[in-house]
């Protein structure tokens, strides 16, 4: 698994839960961070490398837990496991597919780094789910540094996502999708400046006390999980 930074750890955290028996190997690419304002084909041969590097070392999977690299440099990551008869695992398609299925009012929003809008793979993403769409599209090009350097909140940070939200906002898009690995890290502040009606892609189920879920998976996460569905039918049928 690779990204460009810590973003991708979002991505590996979810990998830890759902595949707990696995081992994995995380490279954070720090050293050519951000991959949101590179030449688009430096980070082509970049992602070609660093896919070689992680198959020399035995990977039998490749995740690009990054949204840019996905964006800008899926098929040569593809080309280079195809060598190694292993698969890739990227992150824009199932996104797309969420939002485009959660949607009520068909609008929704993309907010990325400027080489994943300037690329239009979830413009493309979204408009392969067969659904009428109003897609609009929102480069955050000091986002991802700002998460990436741990920065602290403050007024000014607040007027950034103010400026960033405000066309999604004029849009009135329903459901925004994170469109960097780094983002859910600041969700709770975005969702604060889009206000409550707009859904960010992310979903928490439980199939117990919602409250007790809530808490609990708040320490764990270390930001506020928001709204917990309550689902049911789980027991086995005879």
């Amino acid at each position: 698994m690779f990204d460009s930074g810590v973003g991708g750890l979002t991505v590996l955290h979810e990998c830890l839960v759902s595949l707990p028996e696995e081992d994995f190997v995380y490279l954070g690419d720090t050293a050519m961070f951000p991959y949101g304002t590179r030449d688009p084909e430096h980070l082509r041969r970049r992602i070609a490398r660093i896919a070689e590097l992680l198959l020399d070392r035995g990977a039998k999977l490749l995740v690009i837990a990054c949204n840019t690299a996905t964006s800008v440099g899926e098929d040569v990551a593809r080309t280079v496991a195809s060598e190694y008869g292993v698969e890739v695992v990227p992150v824009v398609e199932p996104q797309a597919e969420i939002a485009a299925a959660i949607t009520a009012n068909g609008k929704v929003g993309v907010l990325a780094t400027p080489n994943t809008v300037e690329s239009g793979a979830y413009r493309h993403a979204l408009e392969a789910q067969g659904r009428a769409l109003e897609v609009t599209e929102v480069e955050a090009p000091d986002l991802a540094p700002f998460i990436q350097e741990g920065s602290l909140f403050d007024e000014d940070t607040m007027a950034m996502a103010r400026a960033y939200c405000a066309p999604l906002k004029s849009a009135e898009v329903d459901t925004l999708i994170l469109g960097c690995t780094h983002y859910p890290l600041v969700a709770p502040m975005l969702q604060r400046v889009l206000g409550r009606d707009v859904r960010l892609r992310r979903r928490f189920l439980c199939s117990g006390d919602v409250d007790a879920f809530r808490a609990i998976g708040t320490r764990f996460l270390q930001m506020p999980l928001g709204a917990v569905e309550r689902v049911s039918g789980l027991e086995r049928r005879p």
